[in-house]
């Protein structure tokens, strides 16, 4: 990973910040997108410590698709390629809340900013040899059955865990479908489930969901340090160079359940997606 340019998502706490602090002590130069600054200093001041070089911090609230696209813009202002992107924050909500772009949040931050994000920065990765695209995805997938495209924003019913798992599954179709038309261009797109408990998952709700989850979601989770080899090895790894479209577990490809794995779903929800963004992407 010496001198490759990884930009990552949420890399203050859990497996993002095990993972930040294991690619950095690689020799890979970060830029991390961070939503607090006083915890993206501290990373950085851990980093450095211990070895790395000092990272770029761009500062993005993923609940606000404008701030997506100025920290996309930002992140291309260094005019360098990207060899790596790993889109690894995400949220859960106790209750249902909108962004200021009227969206329900958890589908929100967990794809729609991945997906405007990504394609935003494609040009970078695009610059890059055999740039790799990682995203954080979930057992927690199969909480749902499908993305229920009747009532995308949680309007008619909103539960914590479906509404977490069918984000989750976005990440899934979303890989598939970016996949396939990457492939010709040589760039690699796989998803993951982490099997640990981020430290700042559910935290935004404090209270009663910061204290439960962890106990909740102990069947489908471990420890930040094992939860984090997964994203680390499909950033790094010789052995997924030529590997796209995939879904790992324990650093090996695993089953998903069909529904995530209804590519004409993925389409449809591609397309959907397109017109939640307002952003088309050029392949």
């Amino acid at each position: 990973m010496h001198g490759k340019h990884v930009v990552i998502t949420g890399p203050t706490a859990g497996i993002g910040r095990t993972s930040a602090l294991a690619l950095a002590a690689q020799g890979a130069d970060l830029t991390l997108l961070c939503r607090n600054p006083d915890k993206a200093r501290d990373l950085c001041q851990d980093i450095v410590a211990a070895g790395g070089t000092q990272p770029s911090v761009v500062l993005m609230d993923m609940a606000r698709l404008a701030d997506v696209r100025r920290a996309a813009q930002e992140v291309l202002a260094q005019d360098r390629p990207i060899d790596v992107l790993l889109n690894n924050a995400g949220i859960v909500n106790l209750k249902r809340q909108e962004t200021v772009d009227g969206f329900e949040e958890t589908l929100a931050v967990n794809h729609y900013a991945v997906f405007l994000l990504t394609g935003l920065l494609l040009p970078a990765l695009q610059q890059a040899s055999h740039a790799r695209i990682v995203n954080v995805a979930s057992h927690a997938h199969t909480f749902v059955r499908d993305m229920g495209f009747d009532d995308m924003q949680a309007l008619k019913k909103y539960s914590t865990f479906h509404e977490y798992g069918r984000s989750k599954l976005a990440n899934i179709l979303f890989t598939r479908e970016l996949a396939r038309r990457l492939e010709p261009e040589g760039i690699t797109v796989n998803s993951l489930h982490p099997g640990a408990v981020s430290t700042s998952l559910g935290q935004q709700n404090g209270g009663l969901l910061s204290k439960v989850l962890p106990v909740v979601l102990k069947p489908f989770f471990r420890s930040p340090e094992k939860g984090a080899q997964t994203s680390i090895y499909l950033c790094q790894s010789a052995e997924v160079a030529g590997v796209t479209g995939e879904y790992f577990y324990n650093c090996r490809p695993t089953s998903t359940k069909p529904w995530a794995r209804d590519d004409t779903a993925g389409q449809r929800l591609w397309a959907l997606t397109e017109e939640a963004t307002q952003f088309s992407y050029p392949v």
